[in-house]
């Protein structure tokens, strides 16, 4: 036999020795690490040793011992002062212990051969202890979970703010509230956690915790009283209030959102005794005469000046023909059903609330919404720019006979109406900061244009050797100058337009 083949034969036989030998060793290890069946040697589960045996054989030997231990079971669950009790005679049996005892068996299974080895060695040495918890028999606990999950689960809920301008409060708030979830997967870990170490557990539920967008304090921080404005109905007759309140009662209550428009015309609804208004003076080619809804102006002209004060965008907003006493020139806003209205916007980011009321000598609008800075105001000024002088008188001739039981023969005369003079004015708005003036805004330039004077006469000739009494009715030229000063000119509107009989 050669040298080499001599050395190759050794060599060979030297392997298999060593085959052997480490064949033999891995046995006494536990199974072979090529026997992917059975456990490895030194495994324990839930303290029985299952060296060798299958993963089917685990799973039938450990669930009927966690079964037959089910009497022992008790499980309580916590959340504040509420408690949940069950014990195993709770729970359907079931058997999910053989997906646990995979996963147990996947140990020391991950790898190449020589990772392998290396746990084989540690299980050999350390051994390899796996628990199992009793909640891989509690059948039905999914279900009990999320019962109580049921019981706990609330949403986050908005803080909320009722309007109630009857009340004395005027805002109520209702708090509010923080959401709450059970957090199922941290509970179902918590429980078999506890399990691994008792048949007796006690658990405190964990919950996720989501808050609101809107509290009490933040709306509390949105609404404060931005301004109030009053106008006297004390000379009015009792249908002229009725009417005033009538109209403002409509907005009592309003809460306007921002970017909303609200027309006055609208809102008040048609001037008839249908809506609820009564006779009272309105004017009329530039005459007080008697028509439904009379005084609705007063109100208009009321919750406008409240507007401009809270700094609310107006877009529309109309003079009178006449002028009213109770309000400044420049500052009235004259409404008419089709033919003029009073509109605004909510130009804030936040919601406007409008509050109405009144008593027999004046009424109030009050408007709430997103307070100004400390320290800021606004003011009304009415500038008077001058008189425009009126035409004079004007004879018109009773060709109808609509005025024939006063005037009948040429000659005869009744005075309709007197000529008045107009008015130029402009209305300001000034924003004040701590008492300095830090804008001037023109909101307004009117002109209230002078009326004519009306005298009626009659139309028929007069008869032989008639002759007509005195005529006691003056012609009224042009007006050519004016005593009005800025100082006087409301105290003239008094007098010529009494606030008893404007619209």
């Amino acid at each position: 036999m050669k040298k080499g083949t001599k050395f190759f034969l050794v060599t060979l036989s030297l392997g298999l020795v060593v085959l052997a030998v480490f064949a033999f060793t891995q046995f006494t290890y536990g199974l072979s690490m090529f026997d992917n069946k059975r456990f490895y040697n030194g495994t324990q589960v839930n303290g029985i040793n299952v060296s060798g045996m299958t993963i089917e054989e685990v799973s039938n030997l450990i669930s009927t011992q966690l079964i037959d231990k089910r009497s022992d079971v008790k499980l309580t669950l916590k959340y504040g002062d509420k408690t949940w009790v069950w014990s195993g005679e709770d729970f359907e049996p079931n058997n999910e212990i053989l997906g646990a005892v995979e996963q147990a068996f996947k140990y020391g299974r991950e790898g190449n051969i020589f990772e392998r080895r290396a746990t084989i060695k540690q299980i050999k040495t350390q051994g390899y202890k796996i628990n199992i918890p009793y909640t891989y028999v509690l059948g039905g606990i999914d279900e009990k979970l999320n019962s109580v999950a049921e019981e706990i689960n609330v949403e986050a809920k908005d803080a909320e703010v009722f309007f109630d301008p009857s009340s004395e409060e005027i805002f109520v708030y209702e708090k509010e509230q923080i959401g709450k979830t059970v957090d199922i997967e941290k509970l179902k870990n918590d429980i078999e956690e506890a399990f691994k170490t008792s048949s007796q557990v006690v658990v405190d539920i964990p919950v996720i915790e989501s808050y609101p967008d809107v509290t009490v304090e933040s709306l509390k921080e949105d609404i404060g009283l931005r301004s109030t404005f009053q106008t006297s109905i004390a000379t009015s007759k009792a249908d002229r209030k009725h009417n005033v309140k009538r109209a403002l009662n409509s907005f009592n209550g309003m809460i306007v959102a921002p970017d909303e428009e609200i027309s006055f015309n609208n809102i008040t609804g048609a001037r008839s005794a249908e809506n609820g208004y009564k006779k009272a003076n309105v004017i009329l080619n530039g005459v007080y005469v008697e028509g439904t809804g009379g005084g609705v102006c007063q109100a208009s002209t009321t919750l406008y000046n409240a507007l401009i004060l809270a700094d609310l965008e107006i877009l529309e907003v109309n003079p009178h023909s006449l002028p009213p006493s109770y309000v400044p020139l420049a500052f009235d806003a004259m409404v008419s059903e089709g033919y003029s209205d009073l509109v605004f916007k909510n130009n804030t980011d936040k919601p406007i609330y409008i509050r109405t009321y009144g008593d027999d000598k004046n009424v109030y609008v009050e408007i709430y919404g997103k307070p100004f800075p400390e320290g800021f105001k606004i003011v009304r000024k009415a500038d008077f720019v001058g008189v425009l002088n009126h035409p004079g008188d004007r004879i018109v001739k009773d060709t109808e006979g609509k005025y024939a039981d006063k005037v009948t023969y040429e000659g005869e005369y009744l005075r309709l109406k007197y000529p008045q003079e107009g008015y130029h004015s402009k209305a300001y708005l000034q924003y004040y900061m701590n008492d300095e003036l830090i804008e001037e805004k023109l909101i307004r330039d009117e002109k209230y244009l002078p009326q004519e004077g009306i005298i009626i006469e009659g139309t028929e000739k007069l008869g032989e050797g008639m002759t007509l009494p005195e005529n006691t009715v003056r012609f009224i030229s042009p007006q050519t100058s004016s005593s009005t000063t800025k100082d006087g000119v409301e105290s003239k509107l008094e007098k010529q337009n009494p606030s008893g009989l404007n619209p």
